[in-house]
């Protein structure tokens, strides 16, 4: 197994070290952290404007604001409900998220879901550092370059000193957004009247399940580096803990900002994330508009570097599972450094008009990471039972193997079967076009994928694994003794 000699990030409580562990194994006694830092950390994540913008899609579409707060609550809650429940793979495992993917893909078959999941890390960041820019502009005017890349090398000297400073930054920032956003919420409803932009506001079936998926996809995304961040926690921390405070924090966040965002969708004619907080916000107190909008600046850079950490512990997961990589810090700053060029050439190069597409970006991000979460919960708490050989995870010929038919039929089933209900500005399923461009695709993909993954796995043989299983406990315990 990869495994560095060095002993770091067996953090204090009073220093701050520059994390050196990437894709390997974290031994339990380098860890740390009290379980309810991750609602702080998870609320903050979502605590962005991005956030707020996946709230006007109900409105754009003609959905009252009632319908629309509905719908985002039901898909918040269900998204966040699949996101929490990896959250217990990190102390169980003591593994970034997308390695323990190799346990139902293969160590070179789990490159399927990487490529989706690297996909969404870039473009989230690509949406955040254009919206960061816009909020600075509102005071400072002019060439978005310079602005652009600032932010990435403050994400990315973020990333770099690694998991512990992630979480402080994530903390601290959670006081600020609350107290701040309080007082520009409070503001809102009192200056403005809901439903009031919105010309023949109604309920619609269509528009409904649109913005229900938007929220859930919006809020599954953040499954894909959930144990990132609780793999450092105590092994025995209880699985109720670690799920409840990563939900509080995640659905706690995303359901302030969307339902604001469908409120101020459905008050303000065009509705726009940076305009429209700066318009409210400067109502209340002249200046306390725009002194919102570059609050709101710091929460988009820690996100920048928590997508940042992720597509590198992403990149180098697929890279190893090909040609073997020493997860040192090393390979630690040169995997964020490379994903920080793509993110700023990208965002450079595309009008900012593409911040429109949003909505059909979230969407996407669902159809491909959907199959992914169901697999993965489906063997870690239905097949596996969270019991895995961790070694294996990095061993080419170990019981994990290659590549696995089980994960992958069920990943590209699921896909397959989610293909007629889906509902894209550029493609109408057929289901979706019969249900008036209802989207219910990711239902249908969770219950595809799960079901397919369960009947495939079948065929495990639980007594070798088994015997894997108690083999690695024995090696781990070796190298922490």
């Amino acid at each position: 197994m990869n495994t560095p000699p060095e002993r770091s990030t067996a953090a204090s409580s009073t220093t701050l070290k520059v994390e050196t562990r990437s894709i390997d194994y974290v031994p339990r006694h380098e860890r740390h952290g009290k379980v309810w830092h991750q609602a702080p950390f998870w609320f903050t994540g979502n605590f962005v404007l991005t956030t707020m913008v996946t709230g006007f899609t109900g409105a754009a579409l003609g959905l009252s604001l009632m319908y629309a707060i509905l719908a985002i609550v039901i898909g918040v809650c269900l998204g966040t409900f699949a996101m929490a429940f990896h959250a217990n793979q990190g102390p169980r495992m003591g593994l970034p998220q997308m390695v323990q993917s190799r346990a139902q893909f293969g160590l070179r078959g789990a490159i399927v879901p990487f490529i989706a999941v690297v996909f969404v890390y870039i473009g989230f960041n690509v949406f955040n550092v254009i919206l960061a820019t816009d909020a600075i502009n509102t005071v400072l005017p002019g060439e978005r370059a310079p602005w652009y890349a600032l932010m990435i090398i403050l994400a990315v000297i973020i990333a770099v000193v690694g998991h512990d400073l992630l979480h402080t930054v994530q903390r601290w920032l959670t006081y600020v957004m609350i107290s701040v956003f309080t007082v520009l919420t409070v503001a809102a409803l009192m200056s403005l009247q809901a439903d009031s932009a919105v010309v023949g506001a109604h309920f619609s079936w269509s528009a409904f399940l649109i913005q229900l998926s938007a929220a859930a996809g919006y809020q599954i995304s953040y499954a894909v580096y959930v144990s990132d961040y609780s793999r450092y926690l105590p092994h025995t921390t209880p699985t109720r803990s670690v799920v409840t405070w990563t939900y509080l924090g995640a659905a706690g966040s995303a359901l302030w900002l969307m339902s604001l965002g469908a409120f101020l969708a459905s008050a303000l004619p065009s509705p726009d994330a940076i305009a429209s907080v700066q318009a409210v916000g400067n109502q209340v107190i002249p200046g306390f508009g725009t002194f919102t909008v570059l609050i709101a600046v710091p929460a988009l850079v820690g996100i920048m570097a928590v997508n940042c950490y992720g597509a590198m512990l992403t990149g180098i997961s697929a890279i190893d599972g090909f040609i073997s990589i020493k997860p040192r810090l090393k390979s630690r700053i040169i995997g964020i450094s490379l994903v920080a060029a793509v993110i700023f050439v990208i965002a450079l190069s595309i009008p900012e008009s593409y911040l429109h597409s949003f909505n059909n970006f979230v969407l996407l991000m669902l159809y491909f990471l959907v199959p992914w979460t169901a697999v993965n919960l489906a063997d870690y708490y239905a097949v596996r039972k969270g019991r895995y050989a961790i070694s294996d995870l990095f061993n080419p010929g170990g019981i994990y193997g290659r590549w696995s038919s089980a994960g992958l039929t069920a990943y590209f089933f699921g896909i397959a079967a989610m293909v007629p209900f889906m509902s894209l500005g550029f493609y109408q399923g057929p289901v979706a076009l019969w249900l008036g461009g209802a989207d219910i695709a990711f239902v249908v993909g969770l219950v595809v994928s799960a079901a397919t993954y369960c009947i495939m796995a079948r065929r495990l043989d639980h007594a070798r694994e088994a015997r894997a299983v108690e083999a690695s406990e024995r090696l781990l315990e070796g190298e922490e003794s």
